[in-house]
Formats: structure tokens, C-alpha cells, sequence
């Protein structure tokens, strides 16, 4: 037998948990001494415990489970409710951080407003690519959205060129497509540059990007999830200076070291004159 104390320590709960749970009929302790009062536990009642601390995270009330273990609950039935919670909460922190990405990204654009210098646009022409890609959808066009599905797909990418014998592949090329959907979503296509005389690669797709007549271009230093300054900063461009967009930009990764601070990416718009 245990004490309330050594029971708490080993059901990770409080004494004072412990006598709610008493009081409410949950979890009644084995033996109450007559004399002291005090309280005492067999380790079998861990078990009760456990499903009574597993319920609640789950949401559910003090009486509805109290109702469930009356019922019997099974350890399987249990595990696939507390699995199923889990998946539910592993979503919620996705979504979290997600908005929280788009947050900050937000926050960086407005301190950074009137302060990034448009010297540094350029106006070029872009040549035709032959690239190999894989593709998936963002929900929407904010960091935060595409950077959990551009990354994996690079990923893939790169191990299925790496598969298929393809050496000398890049610089990498996104490009970025209307899903078509009407919510905002969008097609997400990772590319990358193939080496002359590759034609055609197992597992990937491979198309040709047309040149693009005129672009205006701006050298992105630093983290894909600070980007929303710099392509701020390059629209004030294309306003002030007679063009207008015609279509999402590129996105040409120049230098890509293992620290995404260092990373530089040329940011590609299409325009014509307004």
C-alpha cells in the first residue's frame, strides 16, 4: 500500500487531486485508516488513475468520466480516443505555428516599411529552363502556408534526381500557379534546374519554363520566412516605376547553405508596362 503522498508521486498528480477525486467517487482510496483518516492506495489503482487524468485531457467531464469507467472502458477503445486526440492537437499546433509564422512575417514587413532601399531592382529578361519538379498545394500564398509544403517537396525532389542517377542538378526554381479552387489556394512547383541533355528523369516531372520578356528582380538575403519585406519592397517598385505584374514571381535559389539566414534567392516578377 501507498500513502496519499507516494501515490501522487507515482500517478504524477496532487494530493489535493487525489481527495477531489475521493470526494466525487472517482478514484476511492483502497483502506482509510479509522483512527487517523489517512488515506492509502494499491498500486493496481493506478491504472483507474491513468484513464481518469487520460479522460480529461481528452475534454471530457469529471461525471462523464465517471460514467465511462462505469462503463468498463476498454485499454483499446481508450487508446484509439486518446490517438485520435492526439492527431487533433498535433493539428491545432501546426495551425498555431503557422499563424504565428504569418504573424511575424507581417510584423517584420511593417518595422521594415520606407526603410529597404529600391535601388537594387533590376529589370531583365529571364531565359527559358528545362527543370525537373514535383508540385502540391498551399492553402494560401503567405509564408507560413508555403514553407510546410515547399520544403518536403524539395526534399523529395532532390532524393528522386539522387535515385535516378542525375548529377549536377540547380540552381532550384519555384514557380507558383492558381489551384484553381477559388479559396486562395495555390500549386506549389518545386524545381530544379536539370544539367544539358537531361531529357527526362523516373519519378519527376520534367517542363520547360518560357522565358519571361521582362522581370523585375530583387536579391533576397536571408530566411524564406522573412520574404515578405522584399517582395513588399519590390511592388513599391513596380508601382512607382510604370510596370504591372502579370503573374506570380519565381523564386531562383542562388546560394542554399545549411543556414537558411545565409540563404540568397533572386525573386523573379513578370511585368509589362503599365
Amino acid at each position: 500500500m501507498f500513502t496519499i503522498g507516494d501515490f501522487a508521486r507515482h500517478g504524477r498528480v496532487s494530493v489535493r487531486m487525489l481527495r477531489h477525486y475521493d470526494a466525487v467517487g472517482l478514484l476511492r482510496p483502497a483502506h482509510v485508516d479509522p483512527h487517523s483518516g489517512y488515506r492509502f492506495y494499491e498500486a493496481g489503482q493506478l491504472a483507474r488513475l491513468n484513464r481518469v487524468i487520460a479522460l480529461k485531457d481528452l475534454g471530457f467531464t469529471l461525471d462523464q468520466v465517471g460514467a465511462i469507467l462505469d462503463d468498463e472502458i476498454g485499454a483499446d477503445e481508450l487508446r484509439g480516443m486518446l490517438r485520435l486526440r492526439q492527431a487533433e492537437l498535433e493539428t491545432a499546433l501546426a495551425q498555431g505555428a503557422a499563424r504565428l509564422a504569418q504573424v511575424g512575417a507581417r510584423l517584420r514587413a511593417i518595422e521594415s516599411e520606407g526603410r529597404m532601399s529600391t535601388q537594387d531592382v533590376v529589370v531583365k529578361n529571364i531565359p527559358a529552363a528545362r527543370i525537373a519538379e514535383l508540385s502540391g498545394v498551399a492553402a494560401g500564398f503567405g509564408p507560413g502556408e508555403i514553407g510546410p509544403v515547399i520544403q518536403p517537396l524539395y526534399e523529395e525532389l532532390c532524393a528522386r534526381l539522387e535515385a535516378a542517377g542525375v548529377t549536377g542538378f540547380g540552381p532550384g526554381i519555384a514557380y507558383y500557379t492558381d489551384a484553381g479552387r477559388g479559396d486562395g489556394s495555390v500549386v506549389v512547383h518545386a524545381g530544379m534546374t536539370l544539367p544539358a541533355g537531361t531529357e527526362e528523369v523516373a519519378g519527376v516531372d520534367v517542363v520547360v519554363l518560357p522565358a519571361l520578356e521582362e522581370a523585375a528582380t530583387v536579391v533576397h538575403r536571408g530566411r524564406m520566412d522573412d520574404l515578405l519585406p522584399t517582395v513588399q519592397t519590390l511592388a513599391t517598385w513596380i508601382d512607382a516605376n510604370g510596370y504591372r505584374s502579370t503573374g506570380y514571381a519565381r523564386e531562383l535559389y542562388l546560394e542554399v547553405p545549411d543556414d537558411p539566414n545565409a540563404w540568397v534567392t533572386e525573386i523573379q516578377e513578370p511585368v509589362v508596362r503599365a
